[in-house]
């Protein structure tokens, strides 16, 4: 049976840098208070470059550090919920312009654990013929949903994009994976809502900016993910401690300290970047592989759990060997 491998990694952020200071200006709210409950330091911020812009500085950056002709990538997942349009897909939009004509693309719309599903979607893809390689890409700019007058959701979010480059594999590779969804709670994170007009012919209608029910979705992140970790090992047969690294959804600092808590494991195992990018949704996983592997910190062979989570709700958890 076919399985995939992560062959290259490559990430992007705008250059563009607000500091928890920056945000203090525009609302009332301060470093200390921000750090202090989110870990946050400062977030990228686009300056006129859009969801599909980042995502194409990825895919052409994992072309190039891979060798692979665009011609050759057979399937382009994006993974947003912060897309440039209701379509064209970033998905296509990032096909046309690196030239990939041979690739089946399009995007997955499940939050910040979009890039754990569109990682799975892209694996089952590349278990069967013709599909070879993929491009699964996260990309946001969420700073173009969010009311910047809203201290407590402005200071979380930040925009970003990472990616992987994957193709087919005979060794044993994914060894586990868990995704689950709350539909129930889809309420608790809610961004681009759309009203329908009351009166025919209605006017175009606006989006609505992010919103969250921060204590509730801290509870679900809290006692959840710890529970899908423990069913994807379970499912793969392999124990905790036997994980290299946990790449956590980067949503909050405290959170991510809580799932180790609760899956007694080091907390050195559970690498952080989110002081410098903030929350980045489907980005923030590809943004800290991509990281963790430029210097030197994941290794070939490493077993690695990826777990996203977030709107939806949603939960995503993948095991596999880097």
């Amino acid at each position: 049976m076919k399985n995939w491998r992560i062959v290259e990694t490559a990430s992007v952020a705008p250059q563009q840098i607000e500091t928890n200071d920056d945000l203090s200006k525009l609302m009332d709210t301060s470093d200390e208070w921000i750090q202090s409950r989110t870990g946050i330091k400062q977030r990228h911020i686009s300056n006129g470059e859009n969801t599909s812009d980042l995502a194409v500085k990825v895919a052409t950056r994992l072309l190039k550090k891979s060798g692979v002709p665009a011609g050759d990538i057979d399937l382009i997942i994006v993974a947003t919920m912060s897309p440039d349009s209701y379509t064209p897909s970033v998905a296509a939009i990032v096909q046309g312009q690196i030239g990939a004509r041979n690739a089946v693309a399009f995007d997955i719309s499940a939050a910040c654990s979009g890039f754990v599903y569109a990682l799975a979607v892209a694996g089952g893809f590349l278990m069967q013929a013709p599909f070879h390689r993929a491009l699964v890409i996260g990309s946001e700019i969420l700073s173009k949903i969010i009311d910047w007058q809203d201290r407590t959701t402005a200071v979380l979010f930040g925009d970003g994009a990472g990616g992987v480059l994957i193709e087919e594999a005979r060794e044993n590779c994914l060894y586990g994976q868990d995704l689950v969804s709350f539909g129930e709670l889809s309420d608790k994170i809610v961004a681009g809502k759309t009203k329908v007009a009351t009166d025919f012919p209605g006017r175009v209608t606006s989006l609505s900016s992010f919103s969250m029910d921060g204590r509730a979705v801290y509870k679900f992140a809290t006692h959840q993910v710890p529970a899908s970790i423990k069913q994807a090992a379970q499912d793969a047969g392999i124990e905790l401690n036997q994980v290299d690294h946990f790449l956590l959804h980067q949503a909050n600092a405290r959170i991510i300290r809580q799932v180790a808590k609760r899956l007694d494991q080091p907390l050195e195992k559970f690498p952080i970047n989110i002081n410098e990018y903030g929350n980045t949704s489907a980005a923030s996983e590809p943004l800290l592989l991509d990281e963790l592997v430029t210097h030197g910190k994941i290794k070939r062979g490493d077993t690695l759990v990826l777990a996203g989570f977030g709107g939806g709700l949603t939960i995503g958890t993948i095991i596999i060997k880097y």
